[in-house]
């Protein structure tokens, strides 16, 4: 389990939005975080999650073929997967407070694919957006599986390392990019977030303590703003940490600040 000071995953299931959306159902409810959809995997279908990711997006409603599934969602956490009917569908997204429209298009997926589709970008720069990874990590029994997303709309290229061994996880991610899984021994780590630079030592803006279980595949999400006195949202950066494929979403412990 990954334990934290700022449970931030824990906050509204905001991007379930997305999820709802897809389905096309109308007058669905908020996903309980923390759960996974325990019904039956249909074969027709892909199963979905959402993270709303935009630190400066209000509250927004969303829009299926113009009628309103969800209203009054917020910025914050990752929902549970979900199943959705394979093929294209429609999605609005618009500020609830006054119906100004952030995002409208079409978003595809396959059938018997994880996806997660994280709302990110910023309303303030008109770069809000749903960018749609694909959640495909090998089954390991003896090791965890990791990759990063950069959602950060202020943070520069990244390189991720390993705090004691100076191990290079991940190296030049740029906003709005998922890298691929990296496999690694189960066990505690302390990952350092860094600019990115030639021999991956740029100058730690933030230091997270994670503790990865063999046989599970994770996404570290960086998230939030490096210096939110200077953006549109005080939305400090976190690293969140949450299982991939179904289980429990978490967050992590951080143990120095920007």
């Amino acid at each position: 389990m990954l334990e934290t000071e700022r449970n931030t995953t824990r906050r509204l299931a905001t991007i379930s939005v997305a999820v709802l959306v897809l389905t096309g159902f109308a007058g669905v409810g908020m996903v309980t975080v923390g759960a996974t959809d325990s019904g039956a995997t249909d074969s027709g279908a892909a199963q979905v999650r959402v993270a709303h990711l935009s630190p400066d997006a209000p509250a927004v409603d969303v829009l299926v073929d113009g009628n309103v599934a969800l209203d009054g969602v917020e910025y914050g956490t990752i929902s549970d997967y979900l199943q959705v009917p394979a093929g294209e569908h429609t999605v609005t997204i618009r500020t609830d407070e006054n119906e100004t429209v952030v995002f409208e298009g079409n978003v595809s997926v396959e059938a018997g694919t994880m996806y997660t589709v994280a709302a990110i970008g910023e309303v303030s720069e008109e770069t809000f957006r749903p960018a749609i990874f694909v959640d495909d990590a090998e089954e390991t029994q003896e090791n965890a599986s990791v990759r990063l997303i950069h959602a950060s709309p202020d943070a520069p290229t990244v390189d991720v390392t390993v705090a004691g061994s100076g191990a290079v996880l991940y190296d030049n991610v740029t906003f709005g990019n998922a890298t691929d899984y990296v496999e690694v021994p189960a066990g505690d780590y302390t990952l350092e977030v860094r600019p990115a630079t030639e021999n991956n030592d740029g100058e730690v803006v933030g230091t997270y303590n994670v503790s990865l279980e063999s046989g599970t595949a994770y996404s570290a999400i960086a998230s939030g703003y490096l210096t939110p006195d200077d953006e549109p949202a005080n939305v400090p950066f976190d690293l969140i940490v949450t299982t991939d494929g179904g289980g429990e979403t978490m967050a992590n412990e951080t143990t120095a600040e920007m």
